[in-house]
């Protein structure tokens, strides 16, 4: 493998790390939806700011969202809506997993 390739990948890889998360995949999921404030994912999370700021702070160092400072509040938004197709993605292996996983039982 070529050092270009392998960066590559590596970057490829750094993307799909920032989203392997839970909590990181329902931010995302909600920033679908509208722009939010870190206030409002907290509540949504149940989680304290801090460990809300720290996983938009891995999916703003990803390039996944994108923060914008109004006041003195922050509000995210997805930097890159296409990451929503991998969503697409994962689920249609979950239903291709789950259909061969079910001929087994019968």
């Amino acid at each position: 493998m070529d050092k270009t390739t392998l960066a590559r990948l590596e970057a490829r890889a750094k993307i799909i790390k920032a989203m392997a998360h839970p909590t990181r995949l329902f931010i995302v999921d909600e920033l679908s939806r509208q722009e939010r404030c870190v206030c409002e994912m907290t509540e949504m999370i149940g989680a304290d700011v801090s460990t809300v700021s720290r996983h938009l702070t891995v999916l703003r160092n990803a390039g996944i969202v994108q923060d914008e400072k109004r006041g003195t509040m922050v509000f995210y938004s997805l930097r890159v809506p296409c990451v929503l197709n991998f969503f697409s993605c994962v689920e249609s292996v979950l239903e291709t997993t789950a259909k061969e996983q079910m001929k087994l039982v019968r």
